[in-house]
């Protein structure tokens, strides 16, 4: 062992004459951002994300951004990846009818802002915006985060897993670790990828497993309206004038066992009970839902003095998750409800009492369609 101080020349690394990088010894970086953004635009570009299901159209467009920093560093053999990159991908959707017409076609944006080798073995935090905020945009984005996200972020592991194999100096290393390796050891590499592939193969069955697990969940809400009950039971029992505060298109039968159909055919049910001026119990089913699922709506109304209505709602049975894996539809329920619903008819209340149904549709700026 060399003292302190003094360098032992069998430790030193020197520069060869002929500036060869015997065994890799010396640090071999290749820039790897230029590589990154052709393999990410091969992996992202036109993928199809959904192809009719639920009348639903998705598909990725281009990528339109890769920025930051990728490299591949290599010392004896050993391949030392670095990156930070941000992505930027659009999108378009399309919602159509149940003949096929379409019903809006819609433009939006995937950002991922921090790709790194540092979280090599997390998902990076994926972004999806619309253009239209509408009902059918709000749609098509859910139904992008809970389809597209997931197909996203599955090619992006494909980037990761192969700047980890060395990117584009991958077939120099695979060459080096060829002509230097056993077959002995070659078969114990293979074992080990193999055993490797088994884990996670059964991670993701585990995964799989927990989230097919889904429950049901219920929203109780008390809504106060300075009106009669007679006129709040009309309002939510007269198609024309939930066509005028909600903007959009419905069909309401006014008979028990009827049907009902609201927000431009995305949520459809059925009339179970009915009591003029008090009571109206429905079942209600979102198109994006899985089949065979429905839940129930119970709406009273009390009048404890004239001119004053108190609204109880209780919908039950809500599934925790869509038919695209999405986990935000109670939460998004109950924002309808009071966003889409209660605060609309409280802002053109005033004008309620007063106008016919079809004079409502005027007053609110709604051009009613069949």
């Amino acid at each position: 062992m060399a003292k302190y101080g003094e360098g032992d020349k069998r430790w030193i690394v020197e520069d060869r004459p002929d500036g060869a990088n015997v065994h890799n010894w010396h640090w071999a970086e290749t820039d790897c951002l230029g590589w990154s953004r052709d393999l990410l635009t091969k992996l992202l570009n036109n993928l199809t994300v959904l192809d009719g299901e639920g009348n639903i159209h998705l598909k990725t467009k281009t990528v339109d951004k890769v920025d930051g920093e990728a490299y591949v560093n290599i010392r004896k053999g050993k391949i030392i990846p670095g990156y930070e990159i941000s992505l930027s991908l659009s999108w378009e959707g399309e919602a159509k009818d149940a003949d096929g017409k379409s019903l809006l076609k819609v433009d939006g944006v995937v950002e991922i802002p921090y790709i790194a080798d540092e979280n090599a073995d997390e998902d990076p935090e994926v972004k999806i915006s619309v253009k239209d905020e509408g009902p059918i945009g709000k749609r098509l984005k859910e139904a992008m985060l809970a389809k597209g996200k997931p197909l996203i972020l599955e090619k992006v592991r494909v980037y990761v897993e192969s700047i980890a194999k060395g990117g584009p100096v991958k077939d120099e290393v695979e060459a080096k670790k060829i002509a230097t390796k056993s077959n002995s050891t070659a078969a114990v590499a293979a074992a080990a990828e193999e055993v490797k592939k088994e884990v996670v193969v059964e991670k993701k069955e585990v995964k799989k497993k927990k989230e097919s697990k889904k429950g049901f969940k219920t929203i109780s809400m008390t809504e106060k309206f300075s009106c009669r009950a007679k006129d709040l039971f009309e309002i939510l029992m007269d198609e024309n004038r939930w066509k005028g505060f909600s903007q959009s298109n419905a069909k309401i039968s006014k008979e028990v066992g009827g049907q009902i159909s609201i927000f431009d055919g995305a949520v459809t049910g059925t009339n179970l009970e009915l009591q003029n001026g008090s009571l109206i119990v429905q079942k209600w089913r979102f198109g994006s839902w899985p089949d065979g699922i429905d839940s129930t709506v119970r709406l009273t109304l009390e009048e404890p003095e004239p001119g004053l209505t108190v609204v109880k709602l209780t919908h039950s049975d809500i599934p925790e998750e869509d038919r695209y894996g999405n986990a935000t539809v109670v939460e998004n329920t109950e924002r309808g409800w009071r966003d889409l619903i209660f605060q609309r008819i409280r802002a053109v209340f005033a004008v309620v009492v007063f106008l016919d149904p079809m004079d409502l549709a005027s007053a609110a700026g709604y051009q009613a369609s069949g």
